[in-house]
């Protein structure tokens, strides 16, 4: 993290809307590849694939976050990061860009009583015009 207060996101979409994760945490991003499904996981859980000799749990992003579920396309990524020592792979539409946001440019995310999905969300990033949801990557990764 550099001293100025911009931090490095890794940017990626999910139907039409811009998600980021902190680049520190993103170890690679990967076309994606036949998971091996494991019995009894929950919906989320795409399978396991084995990455350069490590097994990797596979996670719908989507399924994860509540939206609808669509096909893979030739854009879509998946990528590998850890939280916390656990290393896991995230399928996304597709994968952008990695742009530094200026901490005064991120705001809280919204308040909502009912929405259980807030708590996936570290804040919103206002980057040249656009709205990118910064997820909290613990909560994700949290069963």
């Amino acid at each position: 993290m550099s001293s100025d207060g911009e931090t490095k996101y890794v940017i990626f979409k999910l139907n039409e809307e811009y998600y980021g994760v902190p680049i520190d945490n993103v170890l690679s991003i990967e076309k994606v590849v036949e998971t091996t499904r494991i019995p009894n996981a929950p919906d989320y859980i795409n399978g396991v694939i084995n990455l350069r000799g490590e097994v990797i749990p596979i996670v719908s992003l989507k399924t994860k976050l509540g939206m609808e579920e669509d096909s893979i396309n030739k854009n879509s990524r998946v990528i590998v990061l850890t939280e916390n020592e656990i290393v896991v792979g995230l399928v996304v539409d597709s994968s952008s860009e990695v742009l530094e946001i200026d901490k005064e440019n991120i705001d809280k995310p919204p308040t909502a009583e009912d929405n259980q999905y807030i708590e996936y969300i570290n804040g919103i990033g206002k980057v040249s015009g656009r709205l990118i949801i910064l997820l909290n990557l613990g909560k994700i990764l949290e069963h």
